[in-house]
């Protein structure tokens, strides 16, 4: 093999180790990035869930303050 050749698939070697590299990199960060998505997701249906628990309170608190000016 001429010496040319033989940079040129060093050079290609390289290039393909370099992009294997990356699609590790990027792989992981997506999986990071799905994991956190969930997290949130999570958080945030219980953040809606006691929302709507202190609403639920509160809406009896009123009724119950509406009873007791009425009588």
């Amino acid at each position: 093999m001429s010496d040319s050749l033989t940079e040129h698939i060093d050079r290609l070697e390289r290039r393909v180790d370099e992009l294997l590299a990356l699609c590790e990199r990027l792989h992981e960060e997506n999986r990071m990035l799905r994991d956190s998505q969930e997290a949130l997701n999570a958080e945030r249906a219980h953040l809606l869930e006691k929302n709507e628990h202190a609403r639920s309170r509160i809406e009896a608190m009123i009724s119950r303050l509406k009873a007791m000016e009425s009588h």
